[in-house]
C-alpha cells in the first residue's frame, strides 16, 4: 500500500482507454441520478444529507491525500490547490458545508465545466493504479457532480442569476491576476494554465500564445459561464 502511494511512475495514461472510459462512465451514471432523482433528493432529508456529506467528504479527503502524496514526493509546490478545479474543489467543500447560496452559486459556474473538461482531457502522465489516477478522477467527478448538487439545490431559491453569473466572473477575473502576478512568479508555476497549456493535448492548445492566449481564455470563459446560465434557466422553470 505505502509503495503504491509512494510512486510517482507506472504505464503512460492512455486517453479514451480503458481505464479513462470506465471513469467517463461513472461521470455520467452520476450526473443522470442527480438530474433524474433531482425531486426526491430535494423531498428526502436523508438522501439528501447523504449526498451532501459523500461529497463533501470526499472533495476534503481527494485534497488532503494529494497534498500529502505531493510532499512525499517533493513536488508539493507545483501542486498546491491553486488551479480551477482545486479552488472548484475547496468552494464547493465550503458551500455544501454551509449551503450558502453565494458559494453555491461560485461553485455551479467554476466546477462544473472546467472539471468535466479535465475529465475528457486529463492531465495525468500515468495510468491505473498510480495514485494520481485515482485522486484526478474522484476528485473531478466529484467537483463536476458537486456542481450539480448545488444547481439543483439552488433551484428552490431561484439563486442561479445573471448578476451572479457575472459577479463570479469578476472573480475569477481578479484570482487570475494575482495568480499571473503573484502566485505563479513566486512559485515558478503554471496555476490556471496562464502561462501556457498542459503538457497533456488539450483544447486550450488552440488558443495561441502570449497575450492571445491569455485573452482567449478570459473570453472562453465568459462564455461557457454564459452558456450555463441560458441551459440553467429552463431547467430552473422546470425544477
Amino acid at each position: 500500500m505505502m509503495e503504491w502511494f509512494l510512486t510517482v511512475g507506472g504505464e503512460k495514461f492512455n486517453l479514451f482507454g480503458p481505464s479513462h472510459l470506465v471513469m467517463l462512465f461513472l461521470y455520467v451514471v452520476g450526473a443522470f441520478l442527480l438530474l433524474f432523482l433531482h425531486k426526491k433528493i430535494l423531498s428526502n432529508h436523508r438522501l439528501f444529507q447523504t449526498i451532501r456529506w459523500t461529497f463533501f467528504t470526499l472533495l476534503l479527503a481527494c485534497e488532503i491525500t494529494y497534498q500529502t502524496w505531493a510532499a512525499i514526493n517533493g513536488i508539493w509546490v507545483h501542486n498546491l490547490p491553486f488551479h480551477l478545479c482545486g479552488i472548484a474543489g475547496l468552494v464547493g467543500a465550503a458551500a455544501l458545508f454551509t449551503l450558502n447560496k453565494k458559494l453555491m452559486v461560485i461553485t455551479f459556474y467554476i466546477a462544473l465545466i472546467p472539471a468535466l473538461l479535465a475529465l475528457l482531457t486529463p492531465d495525468l502522465s500515468y495510468d491505473f493504479p498510480n495514485f494520481r489516477y485515482f485522486k484526478f478522477f474522484i476528485h473531478h467527478i466529484t467537483i463536476s457532480l458537486t456542481a450539480i448538487f448545488v444547481a439543483i439545490i439552488a433551484s428552490e431559491s431561484k439563486a442561479i442569476t445573471f448578476k451572479g453569473m457575472l459577479e463570479t466572473y469578476l472573480y475569477l477575473v481578479i484570482y487570475a491576476f494575482l495568480a499571473g502576478l503573484i502566485i505563479n512568479p513566486w512559485l515558478n508555476a503554471n496555476y490556471l494554465f496562464l502561462s501556457h497549456p498542459p503538457v497533456s493535448a488539450t483544447p486550450l492548445d488552440w488558443f495561441g500564445t502570449g497575450i492571445w492566449y491569455r485573452l482567449n481564455l478570459g473570453v472562453v470563459c465568459f462564455i461557457v459561464f454564459f452558456l450555463q446560465f441560458l441551459s440553467y434557466r429552463p431547467l430552473q422553470r422546470k425544477w
